[in-house]
């Protein structure tokens, strides 16, 4: 019998874009050399502001907007009060009759996590796979999604900064067991697991945590994700899992629009939302949006 600690945490999700509410959104800063993103849809235009951070994320969705790869591509998968998904190649062939979501172009992007970029409604995330085969969190090559989400009080967000912090150790901890050097470790866990003695195993783990959870390891989510996510809304529990690495800043309510899409199978808009084109606009000069 396997022991939680061994199971790994899988979030099924592939999507985000961030965006600052006419109605009270958090401080944007869109400096010189930042690069806007407009996505032409049949449902309306999107801008969306690229972080300069999160340049791995950045370069590879430039790349793709300058080679159309995004023009035809519809967004396969929907979730009100959630997210819309898009950037599955397979979506932009008429005649494929397999399932949306599986495929991606390119190849994977190594995670980039800052606490200043966090999953607000309007927020652009990278999709990827799940933690039992992609524990590094790397993100898809392609494909994307734009969060809607919905608002939390204090108390709901404190309830998941605690469930954040418990995954990321069962994660260390994971690792920990499965490095070559901790075989006696793992070997001593397995033993007590076959035996049902779960008081040893709770005192080994218990042993072993300072040496696998190094340094600071307690997540939570700042002043501004606060306010954010307690009146504009997004989904704070993928903070720190997805890597998020833009922001809507014109047509949030197309977001709104999209997620309202009647559905059938598969979360899938029962009429084509599609991506008609994209396109790159640079910033000229320093523009600074600042909370109502």
């Amino acid at each position: 019998m396997k022991s939680n600690w061994f199971k790994s945490i899988t979030i099924s999700l592939m999507f985000v874009l961030l965006f600052i509410s006419k109605n009270g959104s958090s401080i944007s800063l869109i400096s010189k050399g930042q690069v806007k993103i407009e996505l032409i849809t049949n449902k309306g235009n999107i801008v969306i502001l690229l972080y300069p951070k999160t340049k791995k994320h950045q370069e590879n969705f430039i790349k793709l907007v300058k080679e159309g790869f995004y023009d035809g591509v519809l967004f396969h998968r929907v979730i009100k009060g959630f997210m819309a998904q898009a950037g599955d190649p397979n979506s932009k062939d008429p005649n494929f009759d397999g399932s949306l979501g599986k495929d991606s172009e390119g190849e994977t992007i190594p995670a980039e996590f800052y606490q200043e970029y966090y999953h607000k409604k309007g927020a652009l995330a990278a999709a990827r796979m799940g933690d039992n085969v992609n524990p590094l969190k790397a993100s898809s090559g392609s494909q994307f999604y734009l969060v809607q989400g919905k608002t939390y009080s204090i108390e709901q967000l404190q309830q998941m900064e605690n469930k954040i912090n418990s995954r990321k150790e069962r994660e260390l901890i994971d690792i920990f067991f499965k490095l070559p050097e901790n075989s006696n470790y793992l070997k001593r866990l397995e033993y007590c697991q076959k035996n049902r003695y779960q008081d040893s195993v709770n005192i080994l783990i218990n042993k072993i945590r300072p040496m696998a959870i190094q340094g600071p390891s307690v997540f939570k989510f700042s002043a501004n994700a606060i306010q954010d996510y307690t009146t504009i809304g997004g989904t704070p529990f993928l903070d720190g899992g997805y890597t998020v690495f833009g922001e809507v800043i014109e047509g949030l309510n197309i977001i709104d629009e999209i997620c309202a899409s009647i559905t059938r199978a598969g979360d899938r808009p029962k009429e084509d939302i599609v991506i008609i084109s994209a396109q790159i606009i640079k910033r000229k000069r320093c523009l600074k949006k600042f909370r109502k």
